[in-house]
């Protein structure tokens, strides 16, 4: 950020960059059922296809990178993304390389079909959660366990800090942990 700072393609105003949602092929839009897509179409091939897919042919997205320009194309890809459903734009754009990729809830995240093929979430314990990161294949890592129950460590991180004994049952007594 400070590179292209300097080199005077990023500003320290928010939302008028092309990192920081200023820019039409680098942000997240509402569909017509409420949910959200995101974009990430920066590069030239991935925008062409961008622009093919959302059928986006309008001279005015011609010059990606003219940054006056900006808003008015993010209104326009808005309201052609508010045409159609987010499960709509997944069958036109996943699978494809236009850097797409609908905006999941917690639950929806570990049944995408994308995170079941790389096993991104485990259950443990009845708890699903997010796999270990980074994994790899010759130091593989795991989820020790289930996560701890809250205060469950009470004792033994205020003992790392310093805490004596005493001092620990005092904290308890007054309901403090």
């Amino acid at each position: 950020v400070y590179g292209m700072k300097s080199s005077g393609d990023w500003t320290n105003d928010k939302g008028a960059n092309m990192l920081d949602g200023g820019a039409h092929c680098y942000d997240a839009y509402a569909c017509a059922d409420g949910n959200w897509i995101s974009i990430g179409s920066l590069e030239p091939q991935f925008y062409a296809l961008l622009r093919e897919k959302a059928g986006l042919d309008d001279e005015l997205f011609d010059d990606q990178w003219n940054r006056a320009t900006w808003p008015q194309k993010k209104q326009r890809l808005a309201a052609v993304i508010r045409q159609r459903s987010r499960s709509e734009w997944c069958d036109i754009m996943e699978g494809s390389d236009v850097c797409f990729a609908p905006v999941l809830d917690l639950d929806e995240a570990p049944t995408h079909e994308h995170n079941k093929t790389r096993e991104t979430f485990v259950t443990i314990d009845e708890v699903t959660q997010p796999n270990a990161a980074p994994r790899f294949s010759r130091t593989p890592g795991g989820i020790q366990g289930p996560p701890p129950a809250a205060g469950e460590h009470n004792d033994a991180a205020l003992a790392d800090w310093g805490f004596s004994a005493t001092q620990i049952a005092d904290l308890r007594d007054a309901q403090a942990i």
